[in-house]
Protein backbone atom coordinates (compact mmCIF):
# COMPACT_ATOMS: atom_id res chain seq x y z
CA UNK A 1 0.00 0.00 0.00
CA UNK A 2 1.48 3.25 -1.11
CA UNK A 3 2.25 5.87 2.00
CA UNK A 4 0.94 8.71 -0.64
CA UNK A 5 -2.44 7.18 -1.24
CA UNK A 6 -2.99 6.96 2.83
CA UNK A 7 -1.65 10.38 2.94
CA UNK A 8 -3.81 11.55 0.41
CA UNK A 9 -6.76 9.76 1.66
CA UNK A 10 -5.75 11.31 5.12
CA UNK A 11 -5.86 15.31 3.81
CA UNK A 12 -9.10 14.97 2.56
CA UNK A 13 -10.72 13.09 5.28
CA UNK A 14 -9.46 16.31 7.51
CA UNK A 15 -11.10 18.75 5.21
CA UNK A 16 -13.83 16.51 3.65
CA UNK A 17 -13.20 18.01 0.32
CA UNK A 18 -11.49 16.52 -2.76
CA UNK A 19 -11.00 20.24 -4.10
CA UNK A 20 -9.60 21.81 -0.51
CA UNK A 21 -7.16 18.62 0.14
CA UNK A 22 -6.20 19.10 -3.71
CA UNK A 23 -4.80 22.74 -2.89
CA UNK A 24 -3.25 21.69 0.16
CA UNK A 25 -1.16 18.90 -1.39
CA UNK A 26 -0.34 21.17 -4.67
CA UNK A 27 -2.38 18.03 -6.45
CA UNK A 28 -4.96 18.67 -9.40
CA UNK A 29 -8.42 17.33 -7.79
CA UNK A 30 -8.38 14.19 -10.48
CA UNK A 31 -5.24 13.38 -9.03
CA UNK A 32 -6.22 13.48 -5.19
CA UNK A 33 -9.69 11.37 -6.70
CA UNK A 34 -7.80 8.62 -8.22
CA UNK A 35 -5.58 8.23 -5.42
CA UNK A 36 -8.21 8.15 -2.87
CA UNK A 37 -10.04 5.59 -5.48
CA UNK A 38 -7.07 3.52 -5.63
CA UNK A 39 -7.14 3.05 -1.81
CA UNK A 40 -10.73 2.09 -1.98
CA UNK A 41 -10.03 -0.78 -4.30
CA UNK A 42 -7.25 -2.16 -2.20
CA UNK A 43 -9.57 -2.02 0.60
CA UNK A 44 -12.42 -3.28 -1.45
CA UNK A 45 -14.76 -0.85 -0.20
CA UNK A 46 -16.20 2.63 -0.01
CA UNK A 47 -13.91 4.88 1.88
CA UNK A 48 -16.19 8.24 1.38
CA UNK A 49 -19.93 8.53 0.93
CA UNK A 50 -20.15 10.81 -2.12
CA UNK A 51 -23.36 13.60 -2.21
CA UNK A 52 -23.98 16.40 -3.82
CA UNK A 53 -21.44 18.89 -2.97
CA UNK A 54 -20.88 17.08 0.16
CA UNK A 55 -19.08 13.65 1.48
CA UNK A 56 -18.38 11.93 4.31
CA UNK A 57 -16.36 8.82 6.01
CA UNK A 58 -17.86 6.07 5.98
CA UNK A 59 -17.42 3.85 8.86
CA UNK A 60 -14.75 2.45 7.33
CA UNK A 61 -12.95 5.55 6.71
CA UNK A 62 -13.12 6.29 10.19
CA UNK A 63 -11.43 3.31 11.19
CA UNK A 64 -8.52 4.01 8.26
CA UNK A 65 -8.62 7.85 9.23
CA UNK A 66 -8.10 6.31 12.81
CA UNK A 67 -4.74 4.34 12.02
CA UNK A 68 -3.59 6.89 9.53
CA UNK A 69 -3.59 9.27 12.18
CA UNK A 70 -0.95 6.96 14.28
CA UNK A 71 0.48 6.00 11.62
CA UNK A 72 1.59 9.54 10.23
CA UNK A 73 2.60 10.59 13.77
CA UNK A 74 5.00 7.04 14.80
CA UNK A 75 6.57 8.46 11.04
CA UNK A 76 7.10 11.61 12.67
CA UNK A 77 8.43 10.62 15.80
CA UNK A 78 11.21 8.13 13.85
CA UNK A 79 12.10 10.81 11.41
CA UNK A 80 12.53 12.75 14.70
CA UNK A 81 14.56 10.78 16.18
CA UNK A 82 16.39 9.96 14.12
CA UNK A 83 17.19 13.56 13.26
CA UNK A 84 17.86 13.95 16.76
CA UNK A 85 20.36 11.52 17.22
CA UNK A 86 22.35 13.19 13.87
CA UNK A 87 21.69 16.72 14.80
CA UNK A 88 19.94 17.63 12.00
CA UNK A 89 17.48 20.18 11.97
CA UNK A 90 15.76 20.25 8.54
CA UNK A 91 12.32 19.40 8.55
CA UNK A 92 8.39 20.41 8.35
CA UNK A 93 6.26 22.09 10.58
CA UNK A 94 2.74 22.25 9.72
CA UNK A 95 1.03 25.86 12.07
CA UNK A 96 -2.44 26.51 11.85
CA UNK A 97 -3.47 30.23 12.36
CA UNK A 98 -6.71 32.28 12.31
CA UNK A 99 -6.77 35.13 9.93
CA UNK A 100 -5.86 37.65 11.54
CA UNK A 101 -2.70 36.30 13.24
CA UNK A 102 -1.68 35.10 10.18
CA UNK A 103 -1.99 38.11 8.18
CA UNK A 104 -0.62 40.42 11.16
CA UNK A 105 1.79 38.62 13.59
CA UNK A 106 3.59 35.89 11.70
CA UNK A 107 5.31 36.86 9.07
CA UNK A 108 7.14 38.77 11.31
CA UNK A 109 7.63 35.91 13.53
CA UNK A 110 8.37 32.89 10.64
CA UNK A 111 10.60 35.13 9.05
CA UNK A 112 12.86 35.70 11.87
CA UNK A 113 12.73 32.01 13.04
CA UNK A 114 13.31 30.84 9.28
CA UNK A 115 16.36 33.23 9.03
CA UNK A 116 17.66 31.00 12.47
CA UNK A 117 16.58 27.24 10.83
CA UNK A 118 16.89 27.96 7.06
CA UNK A 119 16.33 24.08 6.39
CA UNK A 120 13.29 24.12 8.17
CA UNK A 121 10.06 24.33 5.94
CA UNK A 122 7.17 26.03 7.27
CA UNK A 123 3.33 24.85 5.98
CA UNK A 124 0.81 27.81 7.21
CA UNK A 125 -2.57 26.91 7.00
CA UNK A 126 -4.99 29.72 7.87
CA UNK A 127 -8.62 29.41 9.06
CA UNK A 128 -11.07 30.96 11.43
CA UNK A 129 -10.46 30.28 15.15
CA UNK A 130 -12.76 27.13 15.00
CA UNK A 131 -11.48 25.64 12.43
CA UNK A 132 -7.54 26.19 13.53
CA UNK A 133 -9.26 24.18 16.65
CA UNK A 134 -10.39 21.32 14.84
CA UNK A 135 -7.44 20.63 12.95
CA UNK A 136 -4.90 20.74 16.05
CA UNK A 137 -8.21 17.88 17.57
CA UNK A 138 -7.48 15.90 14.24
CA UNK A 139 -3.54 16.17 14.03
CA UNK A 140 -3.84 17.83 11.32
CA UNK A 141 -1.04 20.43 12.38
CA UNK A 142 1.61 20.74 15.12
CA UNK A 143 0.61 24.07 16.61
CA UNK A 144 -2.15 26.80 16.17
CA UNK A 145 -1.64 30.09 16.80
CA UNK A 146 -5.65 31.58 18.02
CA UNK A 147 -7.79 34.80 18.72
CA UNK A 148 -10.22 34.40 22.42
CA UNK A 149 -10.50 31.08 25.00
CA UNK A 150 -10.65 27.99 23.92
CA UNK A 151 -12.80 25.26 26.08
CA UNK A 152 -11.20 21.93 25.36
CA UNK A 153 -9.43 20.45 28.33
CA UNK A 154 -7.71 17.74 25.91
CA UNK A 155 -5.75 20.84 24.32
CA UNK A 156 -3.15 22.56 25.88
CA UNK A 157 -3.93 26.27 25.56
CA UNK A 158 -1.25 28.59 26.63
CA UNK A 159 -1.58 32.38 26.09
CA UNK A 160 1.22 34.62 24.25
CA UNK A 161 -0.27 37.97 23.68
CA UNK A 162 -3.01 40.25 24.40
CA UNK A 163 -4.71 42.33 21.40
CA UNK A 164 -6.88 45.64 21.38
CA UNK A 165 -9.70 45.86 19.60
CA UNK A 166 -10.79 48.86 18.26
CA UNK A 167 -13.93 50.43 16.48
CA UNK A 168 -13.22 51.17 12.40
CA UNK A 169 -15.12 54.00 10.64
CA UNK A 170 -14.47 55.86 7.58
CA UNK A 171 -12.75 58.81 8.03
CA UNK A 172 -15.83 61.34 7.31
CA UNK A 173 -18.28 59.33 9.50
CA UNK A 174 -20.16 61.31 12.18
CA UNK A 175 -18.43 59.01 14.71
CA UNK A 176 -14.94 59.90 13.47
CA UNK A 177 -14.08 62.46 15.81
CA UNK A 178 -15.34 60.85 19.32
CA UNK A 179 -12.76 59.93 21.58
CA UNK A 180 -14.69 56.62 22.28
CA UNK A 181 -17.79 55.03 22.09
CA UNK A 182 -19.65 52.89 24.47
CA UNK A 183 -21.11 48.98 23.79
CA UNK A 184 -24.32 50.20 23.07
CA UNK A 185 -23.02 52.37 20.38
CA UNK A 186 -22.33 49.64 18.48
CA UNK A 187 -25.91 48.86 18.27
CA UNK A 188 -26.84 52.16 16.02
CA UNK A 189 -24.91 51.86 13.16
CA UNK A 190 -25.10 49.17 10.39
CA UNK A 191 -22.56 46.98 11.31
CA UNK A 192 -20.33 44.57 8.99
CA UNK A 193 -19.49 41.27 10.95
CA UNK A 194 -17.40 38.28 10.35
CA UNK A 195 -18.19 34.73 10.09
CA UNK A 196 -19.74 32.39 12.55
CA UNK A 197 -16.74 30.81 14.08
CA UNK A 198 -13.98 33.17 13.33
CA UNK A 199 -12.24 34.55 17.03
CA UNK A 200 -12.87 38.39 16.66
CA UNK A 201 -16.62 37.81 16.04
CA UNK A 202 -17.20 35.53 18.97
CA UNK A 203 -14.84 37.93 21.61
CA UNK A 204 -17.13 40.71 20.06
CA UNK A 205 -20.47 39.16 21.27
CA UNK A 206 -19.08 38.00 24.75
CA UNK A 207 -18.30 41.77 25.28
CA UNK A 208 -21.55 42.76 24.42
CA UNK A 209 -23.26 39.97 26.57
CA UNK A 210 -21.05 40.97 29.86
CA UNK A 211 -22.22 44.79 29.14
CA UNK A 212 -25.81 43.59 29.33
CA UNK A 213 -26.10 44.64 25.16
CA UNK A 214 -28.50 43.01 23.26
CA UNK A 215 -26.81 41.65 20.11
CA UNK A 216 -29.83 40.38 18.09
CA UNK A 217 -30.70 44.28 18.22
CA UNK A 218 -27.46 44.83 16.11
CA UNK A 219 -27.99 46.03 12.67
CA UNK A 220 -26.27 43.38 11.10
CA UNK A 221 -25.38 44.70 6.81
CA UNK A 222 -23.44 42.06 5.99
CA UNK A 223 -20.96 39.01 7.21
CA UNK A 224 -17.70 38.75 5.64
CA UNK A 225 -15.28 36.12 5.83
CA UNK A 226 -12.32 38.07 6.27
CA UNK A 227 -10.07 40.85 7.59
CA UNK A 228 -9.24 42.67 4.38
CA UNK A 229 -12.67 42.03 3.39
CA UNK A 230 -14.45 44.03 6.71
CA UNK A 231 -12.18 46.66 6.19
CA UNK A 232 -12.83 46.76 2.45
CA UNK A 233 -16.48 47.05 2.95
CA UNK A 234 -16.21 49.77 6.14
CA UNK A 235 -13.91 52.14 3.80
CA UNK A 236 -16.44 51.98 0.86
CA UNK A 237 -19.43 53.15 3.94
CA UNK A 238 -21.51 50.14 3.79
CA UNK A 239 -21.17 50.21 7.65
CA UNK A 240 -18.74 50.69 11.05
CA UNK A 241 -17.31 47.40 12.26
CA UNK A 242 -14.42 45.84 14.74
CA UNK A 243 -11.18 44.68 14.58
CA UNK A 244 -7.85 44.17 16.17
CA UNK A 245 -5.48 47.27 16.42
CA UNK A 246 -2.71 45.47 14.58
CA UNK A 247 -4.51 45.14 11.39
CA UNK A 248 -5.09 48.48 11.08
CA UNK A 249 -1.68 50.32 10.71
CA UNK A 250 -1.42 50.56 6.80
CA UNK A 251 -4.87 52.14 6.78
CA UNK A 252 -4.59 54.40 9.53
CA UNK A 253 -1.22 55.39 7.96
CA UNK A 254 -2.92 56.33 4.78
CA UNK A 255 -6.14 57.59 6.03
CA UNK A 256 -8.39 55.72 5.02
CA UNK A 257 -9.71 54.42 7.66
CA UNK A 258 -10.64 56.02 11.32
CA UNK A 259 -10.25 54.05 14.79
CA UNK A 260 -12.25 54.93 17.93
CA UNK A 261 -11.52 53.28 21.31
CA UNK A 262 -14.31 51.41 23.03
CA UNK A 263 -14.80 52.04 26.30
CA UNK A 264 -14.69 49.64 28.65
CA UNK A 265 -11.81 48.51 26.55
CA UNK A 266 -12.23 45.15 24.62
CA UNK A 267 -9.26 43.27 24.76
CA UNK A 268 -8.56 39.23 23.72
CA UNK A 269 -5.88 36.71 23.83
CA UNK A 270 -3.82 35.48 21.38
CA UNK A 271 -3.23 31.78 22.25
CA UNK A 272 -0.94 28.83 21.54
CA UNK A 273 -2.81 25.34 21.05
CA UNK A 274 -1.19 22.19 20.95
CA UNK A 275 -2.34 18.37 21.52
CA UNK A 276 -1.45 16.95 25.13
CA UNK A 277 -0.59 13.48 23.70
CA UNK A 278 1.03 14.25 20.43
CA UNK A 279 4.37 13.59 19.46
CA UNK A 280 6.73 16.67 19.94
CA UNK A 281 9.97 16.76 17.90
CA UNK A 282 12.79 18.77 19.01
CA UNK A 283 12.41 20.87 16.00
CA UNK A 284 8.25 21.33 17.33
CA UNK A 285 9.63 22.72 20.34
CA UNK A 286 12.55 24.97 19.26
CA UNK A 287 9.53 26.85 17.13
CA UNK A 288 7.59 26.79 19.95
CA UNK A 289 10.23 27.92 22.66
CA UNK A 290 11.42 30.67 19.63
CA UNK A 291 7.48 31.99 19.63
CA UNK A 292 6.81 32.43 22.97
CA UNK A 293 10.03 34.40 23.36
CA UNK A 294 8.88 36.46 20.07
CA UNK A 295 5.95 37.08 21.62
CA UNK A 296 7.05 38.27 24.90
CA UNK A 297 9.53 40.82 23.35
CA UNK A 298 6.92 42.17 20.80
Amino acid sequence: MSDRRLQVFHTVAGVLSFTKAADLLNMTQPAVTFQVRQLEEDFNTRLFDRGHNKISLTEAGKIVDRYAARIFELYDEMEANVKNLTGDNAGCITIGASTTIAEYMLPALLGDFKARFPDVTIRLKVANTGAVVTMVEDNAIDLGIVEGQINNKLLLVEACQVDRLVVIVPPQHELAGRDFLTPQDLLDFPFIMREAGAGTRAVLSDYLKEHQCDQSAMNVAMELGSTEAVKGAVEAGMGISVLSSAAIDKELRLGTLAAIELRPALQRQFAFVRQRQKFRSQLMDELFQFARSYCGEH
